[in-house]
């Protein structure tokens, strides 16, 4: 139980304190500590593992460049940027298992940086005076991050800050001791979807896929599911994908927060993944249940789903538009790429007589999709609905058709 490490990540010049007693808390329980210093102005009281020299030249600068910039923002990003590409080579050197990062505002633009760096399964903690703040984007949220308030501590420490800082310790050495990475002994099919009210082809393909010596990861299309999918796309960690819920591409383009970042459907396509896609909620823009409609969208109707999630039905003209996107962002795919275009309808609410049945707006995106469909995609339409036992059949048989010409990879994620 004493052989993981933790990354322990800071401006030692002014919080020596609090990252020394984080340290104090994880050697006491059996774990072993690396250091690293991201100040710029200031120096360690004590020396650290990686100094703010280190981590400067890691990312081709010196601390000297990021003094003469004359610009604290400049400067920080200049070590954010060495201490990204420093903590991502310690992990491939097997020489840290975990990381935690200590910050107000500063800290915490760089910790985002920082964790971002680590792939998906990797333990990465932020102690944060801002955590769970509006002002963190979600797009530069890692998908499996925890964040833990720095209450009480933006001045020395103090028993209320040492709460934060004592549980944040435990908890990135204890997930550090349990974490089990996805590195199954099967390769690994990435789907998207929501839950079975709303696309039911999960229950269907699952199975199937598995009979076939694959698994399968279903990931929720509600921003932070898709943030964890395209992640694990962009490292070539799935045989293929089975991207049949688009809506998150559709939320980025309406201006809702709820999104997976502008990079949505398309690192598995620029990795050469094979893809299968398809059209699941198109139609449906997703927006915080509790905050304002996105002006984009606004007066729309709109569809309850709980206090947190609401969504609203697009428009034919954004329908069009969406439609467009999927095409420019299929365009880019090196891939084996299918489209498979369910002409009866994208989710259960929009079947005819549905509560959110537009046929006119079904059938202008449609036809934009066969307008912009690009020539590295196979478009192939169904006369079928999304949730039709038939899309499953028709998915399954492309999917055989990928393994028969040697294009799915039978190797497990490494």
């Amino acid at each position: 139980m004493s052989d993981k490490t933790i990354l322990i990540v800071g401006t030692y010049d002014t919080k020596q304190d609090e990252l020394s007693y984080i340290a104090e808390v994880i050697h006491a329980q059996g774990g072993k500590v690396m250091t690293m210093d991201v100040s710029v102005l200031g120096q360690a009281a004590t020396p650290t593992d990686v100094s703010k020299h280190d981590v400067a030249q890691e990312g081709g600068h010196s601390i000297q460049e990021a003094i003469d910039r004359g610009d604290e923002n400049i400067a920080m990003q200049i070590m954010a940027k060495g201490a990204a590409l420093t903590t991502a080579r310690l992990y491939r050197e097997g020489r840290i298992d975990g990381v935690l990062v200590l910050g107000g505002t500063m800290g915490t633009d760089l910790a985002l940086d920082v964790c971002s760096a680590l792939p998906i399964g990797v333990p990465k903690y932020i102690v944060s005076t801002v955590s769970f703040s509006p002002l963190i984007p979600p797009e530069r949220l890692p998908a499996d991050v925890q964040m833990i308030l720095w209450a009480g501590g933006l001045y020395g420490l103090n028993s209320v800050c040492k709460a934060s800082l004592s549980q944040a310790a435990g908890a990135v050495l204890g997930a550090a001791r349990a974490a089990q990475r996805p590195t199954g002994d099967k390769p690994l099919i990435g789907m998207m979807s929501f839950g079975k009210t709303v696309l039911r082809y999960m229950v269907g393909l699952k199975p199937e896929l598995e009979k076939r010596g694959y698994e399968v990861a279903v990931f929720h299309a509600t921003g932070m599911g898709g943030r964890a999918f395209e992640s694990l796309a962009a490292e070539g960690a799935f045989a293929a994908v089975l991207d049949f819920a688009p809506q998150e591409v559709g939320n980025h383009l309406m201006g809702s927060s709820i999104t997976a970042g502008a990079d949505r459907m398309t690192n598995a396509g620029k990795r050469g993944t094979p893809q299968i896609v398809s059209i699941g909620c198109y139609d449906l823009v997703d927006f915080v249940g509790w905050q304002p409609v996105p002006p984009l969208v606004a007066g729309q109707e709109q569809h309850a789903h709980n206090r947190l999630l609401s969504s609203v039905m697009m428009t034919t003209d954004q329908r069009r538009q969406m439609a467009r996107t999927m095409c420019e962002r299929l365009a880019t795919a090196e891939g084996s790429t299918t489209l498979l275009l369910p002409l009866h309808g994208g989710n259960e609410w929009d079947r005819p007589g549905g509560p959110l049945s537009d046929p006119d707006g079904l059938a202008a995106f449609i036809e934009e999709l066969r307008q912009n469909c690009p020539e590295n995609v196979r478009l192939q339409e169904l006369e079928c609905h999304i949730n039709d036992d038939a899309f499953c059949t028709a998915a399954l048989k492309v999917f055989d058709d990928l393994a028969k010409a040697g294009l799915l990879s039978k190797e497990p994620i490494s």
